[in-house]
């Protein structure tokens, strides 16, 4: 089931699987993905190990990407996303949900999370952590900065990206003006290019340290093995900044969910279990 809410100046696009049963998961999407790319992992973590639905999981389109409007203020601040999230939350009707949020993506989760504490039971964190490694950061940059205003057509698309899944960028591109564009606001395009000829980064506002310092859910930090993007120095300290963090390795690159849908499974399944025991816990003790 697809779904809008309407959230401050923008409707955010959202993807609705599975029915009602243990704490619902929302899954958040990096700068260069959106909710459709989530779809497999969600369909997976609706089902218990036996194949019967007993979760709800929401795939969400942030802001500006997707499906989703983007937004006239250009405000797509660290505080304004996260709190895109809380009003999801609200309309879904979720007091508590755990948050997995990829790249980009891990921002938003970890200020919900630290923000809203009654409001996550955990969180992932998808190949995320406040300090981009310098070989991924730069390959980002110039991927993000040098996208064409349009392309000519998909295949001309999956060139430029060196992908081969044509259905993905079928659903990844919308036409305009004779061509395909991608389906994310130019805004984030304009900040890399503008890092690239002046050197100047996009400010957060936000200390993302300190912010994963604050959570007090527990936290999977998901790292892929080849990743450009995490740093493996960066696993000790990201357990530094939070004692209740863990780390696990999955094979795969940046993008754990696309490349190694199985990988992410394996790693987040048995967090869920013990999150389901510890809200079972806190449940009787409020009885």
């Amino acid at each position: 089931m697809n779904g809008i809410v309407v959230s401050g100046d923008v409707s955010l696009f959202y993807r609705k699987l599975g029915k009602p049963g243990a704490t619902p998961v929302l899954l958040v999407h990096g700068l260069s993905y959106f909710s459709y790319d989530w779809l497999p992992v969600a369909q997976a973590l609706s089902k218990d190990r036996a194949g019967a639905v007993d979760r709800e999981v929401v795939a969400m389109d942030m802001r500006g990407f997707g499906d989703s409007t983007w937004s006239a203020a250009r405000d797509y601040s660290v505080p304004t996303m996260a709190q895109d999230i809380v009003n999801l939350l609200d309309h879904l009707g979720w007091p508590r949900a755990i948050l997995s949020g990829h790249s980009m993506g891990g921002r938003s989760t970890t200020f919900v999370a630290a923000k809203h504490p009654a409001r996550v039971a955990g969180l992932v964190l998808v190949d995320f952590t406040p300090e981009n490694a310098a070989a991924g950061a730069k390959r980002v940059t110039q991927i993000v900065a040098g996208t064409p205003e349009r392309f000519a057509s998909v295949d001309d698309a999956l060139a430029y990206f060196g992908k081969s899944d044509r259905i993905r960028f079928e659903n990844y591109l919308k036409k305009e003006n004779g061509g395909f564009v991608i389906k994310r606001d130019t805004h984030f395009r304009d900040l890399f290019r503008k890092l690239l000829d002046t050197g100047e980064r996009p400010k957060l506002g936000v200390d993302m340290w300190q912010l994963i310092g604050e959570v007090r859910c527990p936290i999977l930090s998901l790292r892929g093995a080849r990743s450009d993007m995490y740093a493996p120095e960066s696993a000790a300290k990201m357990k530094a900044a939070n004692p209740r963090l863990s780390v696990v390795e999955v094979d795969a690159g940046h993008d754990i969910g696309g490349e190694n849908p199985k990988g992410y499974l394996a790693a987040v399944r048995p967090f869920l279990k013990v999150l389901e025991e510890e809200e079972k816990n806190h449940a009787n003790e409020r009885g």
